[in-house]
């Protein structure tokens, strides 16, 4: 099921980012108190309770012409767009203002669920000013105080209830979900085209001419695909337009919902920092992975050039050293008959299931050939293994004391499961614990 998104709205310095570390447990909002310093959306995965989903920290809005203004409300529009369910924030030591009225017409015209949080709320004598709030027309108001952490979790219980609950809908059946994910201008139009032997997608040289993520359903061989085609990510702090700067969440959410990703790879311009990071989303996320090298059309290739492209690939993306690795050509469909085949393998590979026995006969074979290490005299013992979900294929290894399980030998288990059942494609999680 897709996570719900939450955006916290306000004008500056009412305390945004404070709230936003808090909740997502993290300082990644600079906190500064100086208005206007959050001047982009930075967003982060939050819980609470059962529930998960992603948080968006925006610029204040602010009324006025200045182009930095003018941009941080275009930012907070896009983000109040986006979101599900808004946290609009107020400053409880300085009451309503002429700005907070400018954000709360914004907020209605929204029509989307809204959250009145009054933060800097710090004593109980200061939460007797609350019942003001009312009158912004959004119902109940919740005090909080954001540096001491008091009342998120009333806020939070509001917030999560106008989540949607879940349903049978979001169960998939056996139709194969996979996503292109990528800077800007490296192919990931050029190649939903090649597959589906149409225009079904616009198709431009200017970076950033896919602004929405799209599904589009593909049949072959009697397996139905969707391919969800996402917006290009581009690195972070780069100025570039407003609607761009929020294709990283929109492919996140993609990511979320799609068995197998694929990162693609400009051939021409060569691997990039960026290249990694949005690698390492689908890794994160625990997806099957797929990486794609496009254009290979332009690359001057002799028998030994797709062996030393490959090297480097995977010198750089060495977290995903189970991924497979495609050479293809969106523009002139070289190759592009082998990019199915790979996303059927991975996904398969990314719901597959071991027999318990079947496992823990690899597991002991794995241990006498390289036995358990021994750490200050005690040596870890391992007593069995079964897997304990799918997608991505997760193992428990019962063990006599976690604390012994090293993750080079951890590694090695992954590696010898690897080489029993093989998982190309796919990450595998393996978690040590000890028998109850």
């Amino acid at each position: 099921m897709r996570k719900s998104v939450v955006a916290i709205v306000g004008r500056p310095n009412v305390g945004k980012s404070t709230i936003f570390n808090r909740l997502v447990g993290e300082r990644i909002s600079i906190v500064e108190d100086v208005p206007g310093v959050t001047r982009d959306r930075i967003y982060a995965q939050a819980e609470w309770l059962t529930s998960t989903f992603n948080l968006i920290d925006t610029g204040g809005i602010e009324i006025g012409d200045e182009p930095l203004l003018v941009q941080m409300r275009q930012q907070a529009e896009v983000a109040i767009d986006e979101a599900d369910v808004i946290i609009f924030l107020l400053n409880g030591r300085e009451g309503i203002t002429g700005a907070d009225d400018e954000v709360a017409k914004m907020l209605f015209k929204s029509n989307k669920p809204v959250v009145v949080a009054v933060n800097k709320m710090d004593n109980p004598e200061m939460r007797e000013q609350i019942y003001e709030y009312y009158s912004l027309g959004f119902g109940e108001p919740y005090p909080i105080s954001g540096s001491h952490g008091l009342g998120l979790g009333d806020l939070l219980d509001a917030v999560v209830d106008y989540f949607p609950e879940k349903s049978d809908e979001d169960v998939k059946d056996d139709t194969i979900y996979f996503s292109l994910i990528g800077r800007p201008n490296v192919g990931k139009s050029s190649l939903v085209n090649s597959m589906l032997n149409e225009e079904r997608v616009i198709v431009s040289e200017i970076e950033g001419t896919t602004r929405e993520a799209t599904d589009t359903h593909l049949q072959r061989d009697d397996q139905d695909y969707v391919i969800i085609d996402t917006a290009g990510m581009r690195k972070r702090g780069k100025v570039y337009e407003t609607t761009e700067k929020y294709s990283v969440l929109r492919a996140l959410k993609a990511i979320e919902r799609s068995d197998v990703v694929l990162v693609l790879i400009d051939a021409e311009t060569g691997i990039r920092e960026q290249d990694k990071k949005i690698a390492g989303y689908a890794h994160e996320a625990g997806r099957a992975v797929i990486l794609v090298v496009n254009k290979w059309d332009t690359v001057e290739t002799n028998e030994k050039t797709m062996k030393e492209f490959e090297t480097k690939v995977r010198s750089h993306f060495l977290f995903l050293d189970y991924a497979p690795i495609v050479f293809l050509s969106a523009k002139t469909k070289k190759r592009l008959h082998t990019l199915i085949p790979a996303i059927k393998v991975a996904s398969e590979n990314h719901a597959k299931r071991i027999q318990t026995n079947v496992l823990n006969d690899v597991i002991m074979d794995a241990i006498a050939m390289n036995p358990t290490p021994t750490v200050k005299g005690k040596r870890l013992k391992v007593l069995y293994a079964t897997q304990v979900a799918v997608k991505p294929p997760s193992f428990v290894v019962f063990v006599n004391n976690p604390e012994l399980m090293h993750f080079s030998y951890e590694r090695f288990l992954e590696n010898k499961i690897r080489d029993a059942f093989g998982f190309v494609g796919t990450p595998i999680k393996i978690f040590a614990r000890s028998r109850q």
